[in-house]
């Protein structure tokens, strides 16, 4: 390991010589503008990597005791035509890693086109949290950064827009895009091919976001409403039958089934008298209230989790029939649910500090999930309650997850963690407090602080005998050994029954810089 890791300084500094510093060069709008960074990193942990550490990282992270990897990429942003109406950008991102889940992959490869503030990108790409601090939030509920991209076609208006006639007061923002997963091959070995996997799933992903309020220091407050929704349909699923046996099952893909991962409708194949909506939708309606100075920020937000209409109205019709007749509609009755799942966070940024520049304090609560009562009526119970909603898990597909990392946050027990090989998200009833903390002491140094307490629960179906808890710890530093070079050193401790007793370091180091076209008689 000791000499992978001085072949990739050797690399690095390879590399280095070759390009220009990002410092050095001032055309912002240069149409020759290509960035590149070239990382590795390596981990050390007694037990699997701690959870700070190994989540949030878009995937790229390992749960083996030591593991590291070599990353190189380049990508022209498309800032570099942002005085034009159009503008066009690429991106390749590519992996050589050991005790990963492969050992060698593409992390992004895409190209974007925008037309005036419209942008459609073509690819897999690393897509930040909406509405939440990406360094030091636990992460968002439905489109966190913990999985590895999903390749796909987006068209996404990515920058507050102003609503013409609303003298900028109302902007808009937001995107929608589909895909597909590329753990096809993982599942399969994951589960050895005896446990529900699929291939060939389909991703689909919307977004919208409303901000009132021009969140300029001119006019400090400001508030925005966000809605998040997803899908996970298609493909070849392999269930496990009630006599034990496994089949596959062949989902639609057709345009009607692209229809209802837009809209939701229909219904997936075998799911019997008590059809559903086609696919594994999932969403989160967000809020988020901001005051903003030009020395202090100061933000409020929440995020409500949903897994079906039970979650996103609070309301279900409660008025079916009993006996022979369960199944039809007779009263003009309701059950109205309780709104107890949600996370709430604070934001607090001192924009001219140093040791505090930053603090985010989150409250997470997920053990509700529409109530621990029956899932559907029947002809002797016609109360129709809907509870049981089973966070990130799905009765036919194998759930919110890519490469085994969920998709949403963390602190839902990912997949990975299984040692019995289930796709299956083992603790998604619990409640959490997370304090994420920054500051830059000094022009070459910046630390980050994590910690987590976590109570939980298990799930409906599969509940812990009694509560378990974990906390989960990182303090991390990063140094500018020079203009363009990064060292990052942190520790991390996990200890509790959640995701056991693990401790570990972790090194990084980084040379960034910019590829520039040269021009005769002038100096980059």
């Amino acid at each position: 390991m000791i000499r992978i890791y001085i072949l990739i300084v050797v690399l690095l500094c390879a590399v280095g010589v070759s390009a220009s510093d990002p410092e050095e060069v001032h055309a912002t709008n240069d149409t020759s503008l290509v960035h590149y960074k070239v990382e590795s990193q390596v981990s050390f942990s007694d037990g699997k990597t701690p959870l700070w550490l190994n989540a949030n990282k878009y995937g790229l992270s390992s749960l083996a005791s030591t593991n590291g990897y070599l990353r190189a990429s380049v990508v022209r942003s498309l800032q570099a035509d942002s005085l034009r109406k159009w503008s066009l950008g690429y991106g390749l991102d590519i992996v050589g890693a050991t005790h990963y889940t492969t050992h060698a992959f593409v992390q992004q490869a895409y190209v974007q086109l925008r037309w005036l503030q419209g942008v459609l990108t073509l690819g897999s790409k690393e897509y930040p949290m909406e509405m939440k601090n990406n360094r030091l939030s636990s992460g968002s509920q439905t489109l966190g950064i913990n999985a590895r991209p999903v390749p796909q076609l987006r068209l996404a208006l990515p920058d507050y827009w102003n609503i013409p006639f609303t003298h900028g007061c109302l902007q808009l923002k937001g995107h929608v895009a589909w895909g597909m997963l590329t753990d096809a091959n993982w599942q399969q070995s994951f589960t050895q091919g005896v446990q529900k996997h699929g291939k060939d799933i389909l991703y689909h992903s919307k977004a919208a976001y409303l901000r009132l309020g021009s969140g300029k220091a001119t006019a400090p407050f400001s508030v925005e409403l966000g809605l998040e929704m997803a899908t996970l349909f298609g493909g070849n699923l392999c269930l496990g039958m009630e006599d034990g046996t496994l089949k596959y099952q062949q989902m639609g893909t057709g345009l009607k089934a692209f229809w209802n991962s837009f809209v939701p409708g229909g219904a997936d194949p075998g799911e019997g008298q008590y059809e559903n909506v086609e696919g594994n939708h999932l969403g989160s309606w967000l809020i988020r209230l901001n005051y903003n100075t030009d020395q202090w920020y100061c933000g409020l937000y929440g995020d409500h989790f949903f897994e079906d209409h039970s979650g996103m109205f609070l309301l279900d019709y409660n008025g079916y029939d009993g006996g022979e007749n369960y199944l039809q509609k007779k009263d003009d009755r309701y059950y109205m649910y309780k709104l107890k799942d949600m996370m709430l966070g604070l934001e607090v940024r001192h924009k001219k500090g140093r040791w505090f520049r930053s603090l985010v304090l989150e409250y997470l609560y997920t053990k509700y999930q529409s109530g621990p009562f029956n899932h559907d009526h029947t002809a002797n119970i016609p109360d129709h309650l809907a509870g049981i909603d089973d966070y990130y898990n799905h009765s036919l597909y194998p759930g919110w997850q890519h490469w085994g990392q969920v998709m949403g946050n963390p602190l839902y027990r990912s997949p990975i963690y299984n040692d019995d090989g289930s796709i299956y998200v083992k603790n998604n009833r619990f409640a959490a407090v997370h304090l994420g903390l920054e500051g830059a002491p000094a022009t070459q140094w910046r630390y980050r602080m994590l910690a987590t307490w976590q109570e939980g629960l298990g799930t409906y179906d599969e509940p812990y005998t009694k509560k378990h808890h974990t906390m989960s710890v990182m303090v991390e530093a990063d140094y500018h050994i020079m203009p363009g070079w990064l060292l990052r050193g942190a520790y991390g401790m996990d200890f509790g029954h959640i995701l056991g007793s693990n401790a570990g370091f972790q090194f990084t180091l980084c040379r960034s810089g910019v590829f520039q076209a040269r021009k005769k008689g002038k100096k980059l």
